[in-house]
């Protein structure tokens, strides 16, 4: 037989796109259209029903850059539609190009009652099936002119449409049609047939039997259709298809779990107000699609997206929560948004499952089992621990499979974090959160799927996300054809949690990856948008300031505890930890509000921390320092107030011999050379010198930053091969106690402070940059005369080790990482930290000089200036602390990481000391949480945690109350049924830690 398949498979193409697509639709008739545009900003419902509006025709340009518009759509069903399904094809003006990222509409009855979201790829509303004709149409879309920030085709190029302020007001869409058509189901029916077959057809072999079989059936289905009556000859073509289409998978078959998904960004290319009226839509569209499609399953994650919907749009949060009800609405991973795991430090990761199984738990009575964050920038090593201390033991993730460098070698596993804990685990093998059902896709997953022969289950994530409107009508369509056909996998609509419990049972014995899930992609994440960093970092401390003391006061003196305010400045940081909020993705508007909600947080818990400890301190004109970190710090235990605290001070400069100063307070001698740079810190004690020879630390690097693509998001490794060093001084002083340095470079100023306390061995660095650089990285240097294969970083509940070399591929691809507080490098009896107050990205390299000793660098990543979504990233003043600690055990690096972030606070009062309502007798078992109950019983919750990495035994003694009652929790502050009691001897708590383990107790009070 002569080879037609080239010439079957381009007529398919044509006809689909040309004949019978366009069929679906045979009849329509244009409906009246109206619109009213906001002045301003959305506003509710009833005003927007309400507002006067004026006629709009096709064609005509509409909606402001952010703005609003109100459209009002009426028509007549033509009597002679009588009996046939009928619906109306609303096009706002939407673009080919994208799913999403564009207008979007929610349509309305005149009364205010959401009927769906109208989005590129479904602009549908269904009049009825059958109509009686003669009906009257009368719907309100309220419409977003958001603009496309890639409208121009060429990705990643600066615009000033990420701000209302700088986006202009020339109109963003032209109208499209807005027209009531017949809709012919079964040429629908058709398209689906066909682009199904088709698809299938071009993923399988060309020298099997069954493509041909596919291909010879397509045919006879095209012969069948009279092109000039596509309508009345549908069905003789399909029933041509039937055959192939009843053809059973073989046993065989890679099985896929479809779950309905709609992957929403909190915030991105869209400001947060955006994102409250996106999940309104997509709800509103999955909840209707529900009510059509009896097997399909939807899932949504994002406890603070349900509230939003639940404050803002309850009609939308009626139809949510009969759905969830039903049990096809799934609320899925128990967190409060799908934030960033690398950067939220050890109790704001704890907090976000808290405040999210809490609301679904509250809201829907339903407890969640696994973690869902498809799109997260890698995973902390700590993150293991958190998801099963808050009661879960999975975890779904996605992103994973964008790593340049080395293919992950597991699509289900087991990880392992850094205290042994194991979560069941699975990466999709479709690579896509937002899969669509197409043959490419499924087959794909199949070929893909790593654990062929030992297991045979994935999941598959379908639906388009931002504003694409979640699971088409479509993908339901394919998806039923799919559930058993010959040559393809299968693919059936589940629950996360069913997909989980089935993948588990068939594969009880997965591989083990222990560590970081590190993402090779996205690395810049960890230092753009620095003052959105910085708030975060100041927001976290602050929080377990106000914490400690309200709880403290609560306890000794009735302060009243502020349980609702502090819910509500939790929820909002956590909010800000989304993973384009806090990795500085976002558009400009998105960290102008994150820098003005921060600096009002910051106010809020400054007055709750204030009052707090007058109410300890009483009144009087005695001054108590206060000691919020988990460490004594100048006399002052941990977590209490004396009048009592040994007075700091600094060394005094002296000059230097050759230029410069030199700082020592005979524990540490530090020499700054005329440069301004530290060429010598010297542990008296150890006899040892930090500074590698010949080179010089407090070291300032500027390089090129233009990454291939994804500028907010990248950094590639190549801008290493181009670099200079900042070491011109325009001033070099003294200032006080400190040395002042300043340089000029570029349009940018930087002024720094060097000091060495009295009674530390430390040397503190605060750096103020002027930044008004792009397209520029800024590090800041120190090379050590340290000999270190590893280093430990700072994360989640302790620290993660990793490699100072690049034997392999998976190391040299870690070229920049996230610390919290600390960085630590040591050889056997000696080490060096470097602590920070607001960075997170940093690099760690190793070089062996011709003396034969080994420098290993430790560099932090300031600042970057990337111009692409926010042109105007980091322009401005920013400020930073860092300390290098000469002679630090990863200890010394845990307490100091802890005072650069809780600096003493000094409150005049009458009491002479503040006893803390806890100790702990082991300085490597830290206290990262003293509250009260959240369930408002007036218990105290201790979270405490093993630090250094080693076993430790440590009792835990409560002051004004007995806590011979403690009560082992989860994070939820759960009895925990499956542990042992904690042991206590003379009212107190004895606890027996494995490295890095987590405990929460709960101490009740009378």
């Amino acid at each position: 037989m002569h080879d037609d398949r080239n010439l079957v498979e381009a007529r398919l193409e044509r006809v689909l796109r040309e004949r019978i697509r366009p069929a679906v639709h045979p009849v329509t008739t244009p409906l009246s259209v109206e619109i009213w545009s906001t002045p301003d900003e959305p506003v509710p419902v009833a005003e927007g029903l309400a507002a006067p509006t004026r006629p709009i025709a096709p064609g005509t340009p509409w909606g402001t850059p952010w703005g609003t518009s109100w459209f009002k759509v009426t028509g007549t069903v033509p009597a002679e539609w009588a009996g046939r399904t009928v619906e109306a094809v609303l096009d706002l003006g939407f673009t080919p190009r994208t799913p999403g990222f564009q207008c979007e509409g929610l349509v309305h009855l005149p009364d205010g009652t959401p009927v769906k979201g109208l989005h590129p790829r479904n602009a549908y509303v269904r009049v009825g099936s059958p109509v009686a004709g003669g009906e009257q149409v009368h719907w309100r879309i309220e419409a977003a002119s958001n603009p496309d920030l890639d409208a121009s085709g060429v990705p990643f190029r600066p615009t000033p449409m990420g701000d209302r302020a700088t986006a202009g007001d020339a109109p963003q869409y032209v109208l499209g049609e807005m027209r009531l058509a017949v809709f012919d189901e079964t040429v629908w029916n058709l398209v689906m047939d066909l682009e199904v077959l088709g698809e299938l057809m071009a993923e399988l072999p060309v020298d099997g039997a069954r493509r041909w079989e596919i291909l010879r059936a397509v045919g006879r289905a095209l012969d069948a259709v009279d092109l000039q009556d596509v309508n009345g000859t549908a069905a003789r073509a399909r029933s041509c298809l039937a055959e192939v289409l009843a053809a059973p998978a073989a046993p065989a078959a890679h099985r896929i779990s479809a779950v309905g998904h709609a992957h929403i960004d909190s915030a991105w290319l869209w400001p947060l107000r955006e994102t409250v009226r996106k999940v309104a839509r997509t709800a509103s569209n999955m909840t209707a699609l529900l009510a059509e499609e009896p097997e399909f399953v939807f899932t949504m994650s994002q406890a603070q997206q349900f509230a939003w919907i639940k404050e803002h749009r309850p009609e939308v949060w009626a139809k949510v929560k009969k759905a969830v009800a039903d049990g096809r609405f799934v609320p899925a991973g128990g967190m409060w948004v799908e934030s960033d795991t690398n950067m939220p430090g050890s109790e704001a990761m704890a907090r976000q499952f808290v405040h999210g199984k809490r609301f679904f738990l509250d809201e829907f009575g339903i407890e969640n089992d696994e973690a869902w964050l498809p799109d997260t920038f890698g995973f902390a090593a700590g993150l293991p621990q958190i998801i099963r201390a808050a009661g879960s033991t999975r975890l779904l993730t996605q992103k994973i499979s964008w790593s340049r460098t080395n293919s992950f070698p597991h699509h289900t596993f087991q990880w392992e974090g850094i205290d042994g804990t194991r979560i069941f685990t699975h990466f999709p093998p479709v690579d896509s959160y937002n899969c669509e059902m197409t043959g490419r896709q499924i087959a794909h997953a199949a070929r893909n799927f790593k654990e062929k022969g030992v297991a045979t289950r994935s999941l598959a994530p379908t639906g388009y996300g931002d504003g694409g409107g979640g699971t088409t009508r479509e993908m339901v369509a394919k998806a039923a054809r799919l559930r058993s056909l010959e040559g393809s996998a299968t693919v059936e609509w589940e629950a996360p949690a069913d997909f989980f419990a089935k993948a588990e049972a068939e594969y009880p014995d997965p591989p083990v990856w222990v560590g970081e899930l590190y993402l090779e992609l996205h690395r810049a994440t960890l230092t753009s948008q620095a003052q959105t960093k910085r708030g975060n970092r100041r927001s976290e401390h602050l929080l377990r300031e106000a914490e400690l003391w309200a709880a403290t006061a609560a306890v000794r003196t009735g302060f009243p505890y502020p349980y609702e305010q502090l819910d509500r400045i939790w929820k909002t940081v956590l909010l800000h930890q989304f993973h384009d909020i806090l990795p500085g993705s976002s558009i400009a508007w998105v960290h102008r509000e994150a820098r003005e909600t921060y600096a009002r947080l910051a106010g809020e818990l400054e007055d709750v921390i204030g009052a707090a400890q007058r109410a300890l301190a009483g009144e009087g004109t005695r001054e108590l320092v206060f000691n919020s970190a988990p460490h004594a710090r100048r006399g002052v235990p941990a977590g209490s107030a004396s009048a009592q605290a040994v007075r700091g001070g600094t060394a005094t400069p002296v000059p230097r011999e050759g230029g410069g100063y030199v700082l020592d307070n005979h524990l540490l001698r530090v020499e700054i050379d005329g440069r301004g740079l530290v060429v010598s810190a010297y542990d008296r004690a150890a006899d040892r010198e930090a500074i590698a020879p010949g080179q010089a630390a407090n070291l300032l690097q500027l390089h090129p930053d233009f990454p291939n693509q994804w500028d907010a998001w990248d950094v590639d490794a190549f801008y290493r091969n181009v670099g200079s060093d900042l070491t011109e001084v325009t001033a070099l002083e003294v200032q006080g106690g400190a040395v002042r340095v300043e340089r000029v470079f570029g349009g940018s100023r930087v002024t720094q402070l060097l000091s060495v306390p009295a009674d530390a061995k430390r040397l503190d660095i605060d750096t103020e940059v002027d930044w008004h650089e792009t397209e520029r990285f800024l590090k800041l240097a120190f090379p050590l005369d340290v000999k270190a294969d590893r280093y430990a970083s700072e994360t989640q509940f302790g620290h993660v080790h990793r490699p100072t070399h690049q034997n392999t591929s998976w190391e040299w691809a870690k070229f920049e990482a996230c610390n919290h507080r600390f960085v630590h490098l040591d050889e056997p009896g000696w080490g060096v930290a470097v602590v920070n107050d607001a960075t997170y990205g940093h690099d760690v390299t190793r070089a062996v000089r011709t003396d034969g000793g080994t420098t290993t660098t430790v560099r932090a990543s300031l600042l970057r200036a990337p111009r692409y979504p926010d042109p105007e990233t980091d322009q401005g003043v920013h400020r930073f602390h860092h300390a290098l600690v000469p002679g630090a055990t990863v200890g010394d690096a845990v307490r100091e990481g802890y005072r650069a972030n809780l600096p003493e606070r000094r409150v005049t009062g009458a009491a002479a000391e503040v006893t803390p309502l806890v100790t702990v007798d082991n300085e490597a078992v830290v206290v990262s949480a003293v509250k009260l109950a959240d369930d408002r019983s007036g218990d105290l919750v201790v979270r405490l945690y093993e630090a250094h990495g080693g076993r430790a035994r440590a009792t835990v003694r409560s002051s004004g109350f007995a806590a011979d009652r403690a009560v082992r929790t989860d994070l939820l502050e759960r009895p925990l049924t499956d542990t042992e009691p904690p042991a206590t001897a003379d009212g107190a708590v004895v606890l027996a830690l494995r490295p890095f383990q987590l405990v929460t107790l709960r101490l009740p009070r009378a």
